[in-house]
């Protein structure tokens, strides 16, 4: 049997990367409602300083008949061959605070190899914590904010920002299995399924990729960019609030789904991240101590 390791190559010396940071995943798969999980991957390797550390086998791991990659031709030649990509980065947050990022194809092979070989890079780089996202189409209205299913055995996470906890069986995917194995290691780790109106599921919807950007700084406390696509999201839901004022069936949907979303979040309200155990929004003293710990930790970390 082939060791993990063989399906992955350090593309970075390890001797440079800090140990304990953590990791953040979105890989596409076989549901990404919204362009969520496509969004965020696009716009942080854009936006962010961020180098590849690890690159896994392509080869090993994809099935090219099923998704071909791309070759460039001009005139009489082929001048471009672009590979398909699965790696993990090194990147940093807008304060320059280091973390690993993982993007590309969900494999189509050997996920079992694919799932060890990342829990070897969590172990080998002392990982902290692994977060990632997902997004999969439900009944529910673009005039709400978009919630989502928290799994995973970060149980704060889960109390304050799941709000659907169905007991079903699912479709199974690489990520579920990684969070699997992780969970079963020990390792803390947390995935976010956001739940997308299922009429803009086959859209780009910007909305969908900044409420993954906010679950991804709820779960690690990094400060990752979203200007670009707040304003974006606002012309597209613009666009969409037109197209419902002219279509009276449209706003019977909607009005249908904002009637059932709300009676169920009063049957199954989640507990707001800035309460506290006694249900109390805490002073603003103790949130300016609170954020004078934060600054302190993040100038050590700095020095470090």
């Amino acid at each position: 049997m082939a060791h993990p390791s063989d399906l992955y190559r350090l593309r970075e010396p390890e001797s440079g990367v800090p140990r304990g940071l953590p990791l953040v995943a979105a890989i596409t798969g076989f549901t990404d409602a919204g362009g969520a999980v496509q969004q965020v991957t696009e716009y942080l390797v854009d936006v962010l300083d961020a180098d590849v550390l690890v690159e896994f086998d392509g080869d090993a791991l994809l099935d090219y008949r099923a998704r071909r990659p791309v070759l460039f031709f001009d005139e009489t030649r082929f001048t471009e061959y672009r590979r398909p990509e699965l790696a993990i980065r090194l990147a940093r947050d807008e304060l320059g605070a280091p973390f690993l990022l993982m993007t590309g194809y969900e494999p189509d092979f050997r996920w079992e190899g694919f799932t060890d070989a990342v829990v070897e890079v969590v172990e080998r780089f002392e990982v902290s914590t692994t977060t990632w996202i997902n997004a999969i189409p439900m009944p529910v209205p673009h005039t709400r904010a978009i919630g989502a299913t928290v799994s995973g055995n970060r149980d704060e996470l889960i109390d304050a920002h799941s709000i659907w906890r169905p007991q079903t069986q699912v479709p199974g995917n690489a990520m579920h299995l990684l969070e699997y194995k992780l969970q079963s290691a020990g390792h803390p780790v947390a995935g976010f399924v956001l739940l997308i109106p299922h009429y803009l599921g086959d859209t780009e919807y910007p909305a969908a990729a900044v409420a993954a950007l906010e679950s991804i700084t709820a779960a690690t406390g990094l400060l990752l960019p979203t200007d670009r696509l707040r304003e974006e999201g606002r012309e597209f839901l613009a666009k969409v609030d037109d197209q419902v004022e002219g279509n009276s069936e449209l706003q019977r949907l909607v009005g249908t789904l904002e009637e059932r979303h709300d009676s169920y979040m009063e049957e199954n309200a989640v507990r707001s991240p800035l309460t506290g155990d006694d249900g109390e929004v805490p002073s603003a003293d103790s949130i300016a101590a609170e954020l004078e710990k934060f600054l302190a930790h993040r100038r050590r970390a700095d020095d470090e």
